[in-house]
């Protein structure tokens, strides 16, 4: 008996032993799936969004040396009386308005401030394509029709196979992907998992097997098909998306802080919703589409392209919202009008003819209930309307 005891102990001790080892050699991808179970929750996702980099990999790019593109104090605005319930209601955590390219109204709250990068989630996929318009006039691109296979063979065996750059631009490869973020065993929370583990995106995107519809014939959200575009981008220029968008949008463009974006286990962005700025530089992202691609008299992205990729061409049903390429335009809207939009409430605004650029953030939790996007698209009309006046 004295004897059994004595081994059941040994085992015990190994047992501890190798569990403190695993512990060790695993902490990081331990703390961060700790991390992702924990980001949304009420008490922490609003420091969550300011500090993704404390719990994800990720990897910064360098705003250079180069001067910061100024956004001026304009007149100082007053803001239609329904903003106030709006910011309370809908967790924002900041809100910035620019009136041709002058600040009429800026403030943070939830104790967050200026010079916090919060996450853009899918905002992302609009700086995305902006790459893909700059790829485009350097030649690197040179068919929206051909498929994606054709430069990413990876590709080839998976939902993928028949699906054209165009098609994945909007939305509409048509492969099986759940987005239902409440859901802990949907595709993209699964997603969201591979990411915190250090997988490999990759590797995700080329085990989607299986197909809804045929590509091409219904607009489908899904995020995944952004990760796809950036293997293409990836492909077609030999370099890394972070890298591109350091010389060819962060650095022209005068951003005040050097962006970040969370990335997967092998270095990857995460370019479907990890990018990372502070308000005032999706305000410039904003004013560069406002003016057609320019900014500081210089032509950054394609004038073309942000006509083309702003205006709802994929196959949506009336009452639906409309979608181009990686850019929504919400419904009932003239030419001109048109948003970055991501969940829990990011938002980059435009409206050309008012000359008016709306960036906000927020941590609302409550973003997926019915008429909370129509909600929020009739504040950004309203305060449109207001600086009309």
């Amino acid at each position: 008996m004295r004897s059994v005891l004595k081994w059941l102990l040994r085992v015990v001790l190994a047992l501890a032993v190798i569990a403190v080892v695993l512990g060790i050699w695993k902490r990081e991808q331990i703390m961060r799936l700790m991390a992702v179970n924990s980001l949304f929750t009420e008490e922490k996702i609003v420091g969550n969004f300011s500090n993704m980099n404390s719990a994800f990999l990720w990897i910064e790019m360098d705003r250079g040396d180069g001067p910061v593109t100024p956004l001026p104090e304009g007149p100082k605005a007053t803001l239609p009386a329904a903003v106030a319930p709006w910011v309370e209601a809908r967790q924002v955590t900041s809100l910035l308005v620019l009136k041709d390219g002058e600040i009429v109204s800026e403030d943070y709250f939830l104790g967050t401030s200026a010079t916090d990068r919060r996450i853009s989630w899918s905002v992302a996929k609009s700086f995305l394509s902006a790459l893909f318009g700059i790829a485009i006039e350097d030649g690197q691109i040179t068919d929206l029709d051909a498929k994606v296979t054709d430069y990413v063979p990876k590709l080839k065996g998976t939902g993928y196979d028949d699906a054209t750059i165009r098609d994945v631009l909007q939305m509409s490869s048509g492969v099986t992907f759940d987005e239902d973020y409440l859901d802990y065993d949907s595709d993209i929370n699964r997603m969201g998992r591979v990411l915190a583990l250090g997988g490999t995106m990759d590797g995700f995107a080329a085990s989607i097997k299986d197909k809804d519809r045929p590509a091409g014939v219904k607009m489908e959200y899904t995020s995944i098909d952004t990760h796809v575009l950036g293997m293409v981008l990836r492909e077609a220029t030999g370099r890394s998306v972070a890298n591109l968008m350091q010389d060819k949008l962060v650095q022209p463009m005068g951003l005040e802080a050097s962006p970040y974006y969370l990335t997967d286990g092998v270095g990857v962005a995460f370019v479907l919703g990890g990018l990372n700025l502070t308000t005032r530089d999706y305000a410039r992202m904003g004013l560069m589409f406002a003016q057609d691609g320019a900014l500081n008299g210089r032509q950054i992205v394609p004038k073309d392209w942000v006509r083309e990729s702003t205006a709802p061409s994929a196959k949506t049903d009336a009452n639906e919202t409309g979608y181009g390429y990686q850019w929504w335009v919400p419904i009932g809207a003239t030419e001109g009008q048109f948003m970055a939009r991501g969940i829990y409430g990011q938002y980059v605004y435009i409206d050309k003819n008012a000359g008016v650029v709306i960036a906000t953030t927020a941590a609302d939790r409550k973003f997926r209930e019915p008429g909370v996007s129509q909600q929020n698209v009739d504040i950004f009309r309203a305060i449109v309307r207001s600086l009309r006046q």
